[in-house]
């Protein structure tokens, strides 16, 4: 097994994470926060893909699939287009609602992106360093554990948010 190889489950384990934590929930649903203070199964679904999304598209140097593929239309989120999410207040995390079809849809668009992105790498590119800003400095390979990570994370929170919902 290679390092892409890797990579590429466990991008696809979010995927299949993901899926069963939105899947058949109304936008309602999708919004339910369990207290005023907490993230919804839909800004949770939205940032981890827009994270994934703006990450990606910076390694690829290519545009966001949230823009070039007209997600940010779609959603019409009284958000800056470039907003991922990072730094929300309860507010803005109210602000982002979806229903399934879209977040799935988006959620889709990147996760293609992202494996074409991840299969197109070669031996050396995942040293290849993108962030000099940090000791020791980013690299591809470092970049893309992280965005895992932060996903993983996420559609974990998403689940929990939904089995919270359904034992109300």
């Amino acid at each position: 097994m290679t390092s892409t190889d890797l990579l590429l489950d466990a991008f696809e384990r979010i995927r299949d994470a993901v899926h069963p934590a939105v899947n058949g929930l109304s936008p309602d649903e999708l919004a339910f926060r369990p207290d005023d203070e907490s993230n919804s199964i839909a800004w949770l679904v939205w940032h981890l893909t827009r994270i994934q999304d703006d990450h990606v598209a910076g390694l690829a140097d290519s545009e966001q699939v949230w823009t070039a593929q007209g997600w940010a239309e779609r959603f019409a989120l009284p958000l800056d287009p470039s907003d991922t999410g990072y730094g929300h207040d309860p507010d803005m995390v109210a602000a982002v609602t979806a229903d399934a079809v879209s977040l799935l849809g988006y959620f889709e668009g990147v996760h293609g992106k992202t494996l074409d992105f991840v299969r197109s790498l070669g031996g050396s590119d995942l040293s290849r360093v993108v962030d000099r800003s940090w000791d020791p400095p980013v690299t591809v390979g470092v970049r893309l554990v992280s965005v895992i990570v932060d996903d993983l994370q996420h559609v974990g929170q998403a689940a929990y948010v939904r089995g919270i919902l359904q034992r109300r």
